[in-house]
């Protein structure tokens, strides 16, 4: 099956955090799997809703009547993790906003691919007492995807979405490489030409790190990234304060090296 309206809804992964740049754009795996997309369908139109920082309520507020308002063929919808970190995580309420947007688009005609978390813990050590959020959730994301017939990329048992090569320092946004690695997955779960599992494959491994680097590492992401984090949410702040999306309307999209310059914007 081939595609021709794309739209993605979510929060900073399928806006693209982690993948680019302020200065040179954001590019991420929505706009990975769009330009796979466009050397399929060379007419392919896409529009990127995801905004940094939204909870899957909000999600489900701002991004799903926009979206349904452009009659996508096919849409992503991921959300939920900045719901996980929360102190006020309700597993329920977040399926029940996911599963909301699952019913409304399939219900229009669109294709729906969602993702299931990964083991977090394994990404952030001092993520580990998290754990049985993410089992919890995953597991109420594939009962409601399985109910409307969504397809999901499930990642919690795929070691390599752990391996720290596909996580940005931050450990909250996918790297270049893990980006990559999940419009690869997507590609696959729709089962798109010239995709296959190959982003199950493992990385080479890596050298072992002695104690004192592991400790000084966790030290340094408290103080550079966990502790900015923790300030935002005790002042009522988030990241995506003020921010719109960066795709809001449907637009034609060429996969880089098949069109004009400058067709891929950031």
């Amino acid at each position: 099956m081939t595609y021709t309206r794309y739209v993605a809804l979510g929060d900073s992964q399928t806006e693209g955090l982690g993948d680019g740049d302020a200065t040179r754009g954001y590019r991420g795996w929505a706009d990975r799997l769009a330009e796979h997309l466009a050397r399929l369908e060379p007419g392919l139109e896409y529009a990127n809703l995801a905004v940094r920082g939204r909870r899957a309520a909000q999600v489900r507020a701002e991004q799903l009547g926009p979206a349904l308002a452009l009659h996508p063929d096919l849409a992503t919808v991921v959300a939920g993790m900045n719901d996980l970190l929360r102190r006020d995580f309700d597993a329920t309420a977040v399926a029940a906003s996911l599963e909301e947007m699952f019913a409304a688009l399939t219900g229009a005609g669109a294709h729906v691919v969602t993702v299931t978390f990964p083991d977090i813990g394994r990404i952030a050590p001092l993520a580990r007492p998290l754990r049985h959020r993410v089992l919890d959730l995953n597991t109420r994301i594939r009962a409601a995807a399985g109910r409307h017939h969504v397809a999901v990329v499930d990642t919690f048992d795929q070691a390599v979405t752990t391996d720290p090569r596909l996580w940005s320092p931050d450990r909250l946004h996918a790297s270049p490489l893990g980006h990559e690695r999940i419009a690869a997955a997507v590609a696959h779960a729709l089962g798109l030409p010239d995709s296959d599992d190959a982003w199950t494959r493992p990385l080479p491994p890596l050298e072992p790190r002695k104690r004192l680097r592991v400790v000084g590492a966790e030290v340094r992401w408290l103080a550079a990234f966990a502790g900015p984090w923790v300030y935002r949410r005790l002042r009522g702040r988030s990241s995506g304060d003020g921010r719109t999306a960066k795709r809001p309307g449907l637009s034609p999209f060429t996969a880089p090296g098949s069109g004009p310059a400058g067709s891929r914007p950031g």
